[in-house]
C-alpha cells in the first residue's frame, strides 16, 4: 500500500471525468474487497453532551444552543442491551462514543468492562472518547478494544476554521498512542463544512500518507444542526453536492485500497441513487439504526430495502487490513516523530475563520 501520495496526484484523481474516477475506484475495490458486501456497524452515544471543545459542527457542545442536555456515562447494562440488539440486527461492529475532550482515568475501568462484555458477544468493538494518554490507550487495548476512532475532521489548513480548542497535531498524537497500544485505527472526517476541493485533497492526503492507513475511514457529510455554528450558517442548504461527495469516496478508495471506507453521517438525506454510487465507488461500510449519536440515520428497514434493491449483503468475513497483518506490536507505534503535521493546524489559510462558541464531539464516527 502506498503512503507516499502527493497532493498533486490526489488532485488529479479528483479532476478525472466522473465516470472514469468511479470506474477506477470500482476496479481498486474489487481487487481488494469482496464485491457486493457491506459491513454493518452500530454507533451508540454512551455519554451525551457537555463536551468543552468548540468544533463548529457539533450538537454536543457545552455552548451550542441545541437544547441538548449533558448526561452522565451510561450504565453498563444499558450499553450491553444495546449491543445485543445491534448484533440481532446484523451488526458486525459495535461503536461506543462519549462526548469528552478526553476520558478521566476514573472512567477507564467502566469503559474497559463495557469493552469486555461487548467483545464477549462476538462483536468487534470500537470506542471514540476524545484524546487518550498512552496509559489509557493501553488499558483499553488490554481490555480487548479492537478499534479506536479519532477523526482528523478536515485538512490541516482548514482545521483552524472549524476547531480552535484542539490542534491537528493533538489528533495525530492520539493516533500514535492508539497504534502504540496495538489497536486498529478508525479515522476519517467530515465534508461539506464549507471547505474547498483543495481542502478535501488535503484531508485525504493526510490520511493516505500516514505510516499505516487507517483500517477504517469514515466519510461523513455534514448534518447541519440548528444551534451549532455550521448548522446556523448552512440551515437547510446542502453544503456539498452529491457528485462531489461520491468523488471524495472514490478518491478515498483509490488512495487507501485496503481500508474499509464507511458511508457515515448524512446518509439519511441521500437518495438511493447517491448511496448506490457511493457503494460502486468503494464505500463498503455503513452505520445501521435510526440514530448516529444525536443525529438521524436511515434506519434498519430502509437499509434492508436498499440492500435488497441493490443486491448487497452484509459482510461476514474479516476486513482485509486486519486479516492481512496486525497493527504494530504494542509499544512500537510509528516511530519517533512519524506523525508530525506538515503545517500548523491554525496557520493562515484562504478560508474565513468561523465564530466558534461551542465544543465538539465528532458528528459521527
Amino acid at each position: 500500500m502506498r503512503n507516499n501520495w502527493t497532493r498533486a496526484e490526489i488532485a488529479d484523481l479528483f479532476g478525472l471525468p466522473f465516470t472514469e474516477l468511479v470506474f477506477r475506484a470500482a476496479e481498486v475495490h474489487r481487487s481488494n474487497h469482496a464485491a457486493g458486501e457491506v459491513q454493518l456497524c452500530t454507533l451508540l452515544s454512551i455519554k451525551t453532551g457537555g463536551c468543552p471543545e468548540d468544533c463548529g459542527y457539533c450538537s454536543q457542545s457545552a455552548h451550542a444552543d441545541t437544547g441538548l442536555k449533558a448526561e452522565k456515562l451510561m450504565d453498563a447494562d444499558a450499553v450491553i442491551s444495546a449491543a445485543r440488539e445491534a448484533k440481532a440486527h446484523g451488526s458486525q461492529r459495535f461503536c461506543m462514543g462519549a462526548a469528552w475532550r478526553s476520558p478521566k482515568d476514573k472512567d477507564i475501568p467502566a469503559l474497559c468492562a463495557m469493552v469486555r462484555e461487548v467483545k464477549g458477544m462476538g462483536l468487534e468493538t470500537c470506542m471514540t472518547l476524545g484524546m487518550l494518554t498512552g496509559d489509557q490507550a493501553q488499558a483499553l487495548a488490554d481490555a480487548g478494544l479492537d478499534y479506536y476512532n479519532h477523526n482528523i475532521d478536515t485538512s490541516p489548513e482548514y482545521y483552524g476554521a472549524i476547531i480552535t480548542t484542539r490542534t491537528f497535531q493533538d489528533r495525530l498524537d492520539t493516533l500514535e498512542e492508539v497504534r502504540k497500544a496495538g489497536m486498529a485505527v478508525c479515522c476519517g472526517g467530515i465534508v461539506g463544512m464549507g471547505e474547498s476541493r483543495e481542502d478535501r485533497v488535503g484531508f485525504l492526503h493526510a490520511l493516505a500518507t500516514l505510516p499505516r492507513h487507517p483500517e477504517s475511514v469514515p466519510v461523513n457529510a455534514l448534518v447541519p444542526v440548528k444551534g451549532t455554528v455550521l448548522g446556523d450558517m448552512w440551515g437547510e442548504e446542502r453544503p456539498i453536492d452529491d457528485i462531489e461527495f461520491v468523488r471524495t469516496v472514490a478518491v478515498a478508495r483509490i488512495t487507501m485500497p485496503r481500508s474499509m471506507v464507511r458511508l457515515s453521517a448524512g446518509r439519511e438525506s441521500m437518495s438511493e441513487s447517491t448511496q448506490a454510487l457511493c457503494f460502486l465507488a468503494g464505500a463498503n461500510s455503513i452505520f445501521t439504526g435510526d440514530r448516529l449519536l444525536t443525529t438521524p440515520n436511515a434506519g434498519d428497514d430502509a437499509d434492508a430495502a436498499l440492500f435488497a434493491k441493490l443486491g448487497l449483503k452484509a459482510l461476514a468475513g474479516d476486513e482485509p487490513m486486519r486479516a492481512d497483518s496486525p497493527s504494530p506490536r504494542r509499544g512500537e507505534g510509528w516511530g519517533e516523530g512519524a506523525l508530525r503535521s506538515s503545517e500548523p493546524s491554525n496557520a493562515e489559510h484562504p478560508h474565513p475563520t468561523l465564530s466558534l462558541q461551542g465544543e465538539g464531539f465528532r458528528a459521527a464516527e
